[in-house]
């Protein structure tokens, strides 16, 4: 099995020198478990989803730690939240040792009001994602960045597959009681189509015949497990009457196609899809490099009521300078795709430093920069992620 180094591993180096435990969360099979296993190699394991394992830690939790010789990784802490409480008393009687306890959870929000309660100032908190194309090349639009899609890809569809059954049957289970869980799988193929989309719940809600909160609710499972990119609309105020509503995207583009029906690269490049795909997977990758180095995530959209869109905003590396993205699934770069970056940017007040950028689909014979627009330039996919990546 080929190997690939994870952008995150510096940041948990870091985390674990400087807290007694670190909380590595991020979505079901995106890699944690072996991160971590890597990185500390003679962690003792332990294996929260094993129902006997489960059993001890509620009924005698300390008895199952007295047991255990730091350092420990617990894996899917989600599964007993409460072994937070104390594993804090076991860090509170040495505060001084650091990187003693790991645990990887496939849910964000609960974990984090886990880590407040339980572990604030005593565990870091990070996050990771499936790979980027910066981490491993085989990366793509059509199969996503899972590792095991990416070690077997002839094996896709089956993977997907049994990866949103296993989805359906513990994390959404877990987090809420779904009795209809086939309605609940209809729901994420509809999520699926409105990806790239503004989200407006009641147009989820009328062809599944639930109301309008119950889609609220299930989205929220979505996103707390990694499902979904929510992506709001930016908050500056340009003097102009703005969008209010978010946009939504499947988190990986490989399931994304997946849920679309969309099998092969032919059918990838004959879809209707292909744009909000492209748009998605660029915005899966600024949100991968902000996490790969410890940073919050922050991503935005652009829409006013006459129409004018730009695709995303987000603070640059040095968090001086606003940095707009328009995507394009097209290889030809076009002057006219650099007119709403234009338009935006002489709204944007004058001292703020701005870098405009169109992001395309890479052809052969193009250069891997050029400029498309005054002040605007132009980028494939790779040159965009490797600016993304490069140290400050």
């Amino acid at each position: 099995m080929e190997i690939y180094r994870r952008a995150l591993e510096k940041t948990v180096l870091e985390a674990s020198h400087h807290f007694p435990a670190v909380v590595l969360t991020g979505p079901r099979r995106a890699g944690k478990t072996t991160l971590l296993q890597e990185l500390f190699p003679d962690a003792q394991y332990v294996i929260l989803e094993d129902p006997d394992i489960q059993a001890r830690a509620r009924s005698d939790p300390r008895g199952l730690l007295d047991s255990l010789t730091p350092p420990v990784l617990f894996d899917e802490i989600q599964n007993v939240p409460e072994l937070f409480g104390y594993v804090r008393t076991k860090i509170d009687a040495k505060p001084r040792l650091k990187g003693q306890w790991f645990f990887t959870g496939s849910q964000e929000a609960p974990l984090m009001q886990g880590v407040t309660e339980s572990m604030a100032g005593r565990a870091a908190l990070l996050q990771l994602l499936p790979f980027s194309i910066s981490e491993a090349g085989k990366a793509s639009l059509l199969y996503g960045g899972y590792p095991e899609v990416l070690e077997r890809p002839t094996g896709r569809e089956l993977w997907f597959s049994s990866y949103i059954q296993t989805y359906l049957e513990r994390d959404v289970r877990q987090i809420q009681n779904v009795r209809d869980l086939p309605t609940f799988r209809r729901f994420l193929a509809f999520v699926a189509s409105r990806h790239g989309q503004m989200l407006n719940k009641a147009d989820l809600a009328a062809p599944l015949g639930v109301s309008a909160p119950t889609v609220g609710q299930w989205l929220h499972i979505l996103e707390v497990t990694g499902q979904i990119i929510i992506v709001p609309p930016y908050f500056e105020n340009f003097g102009k009457r703005l969008v209010k509503l978010p946009k939504i995207y499947i988190g990986d583009s490989g399931l994304a196609c997946y849920l679309l029906g969309i099998r092969n690269a032919d059918e990838l490049e004959r879809s209707p899809f292909l744009g909000p795909l492209f748009e998605g997977f660029i915005a899966s990758e600024i949100l991968k490099s902000q996490i790969n180095r410890g940073a919050r995530k922050e991503l935005y959209y652009f829409r006013d009521q006459q129409g004018l869109e730009v695709d995303f905003l987000f603070p640059g590396k040095t968090g001086h300078e606003l940095w707009m993205i328009e995507c394009k699934a097209s290889k030809t770069v076009q002057p006219a795709m650099a007119r709403p970056l234009a338009s935006l940017r002489r709204a944007v007040a004058a001292p703020q430093k701005v870098r405009m950028t169109v992001v395309h689909r890479e052809a052969r014979s193009e250069p891997p920069m050029r400029t498309v627009a005054p002040g605007i330039e132009a980028l494939g996919v790779r040159a965009f992620v490797d600016e993304l990546t490069r140290p400050v």
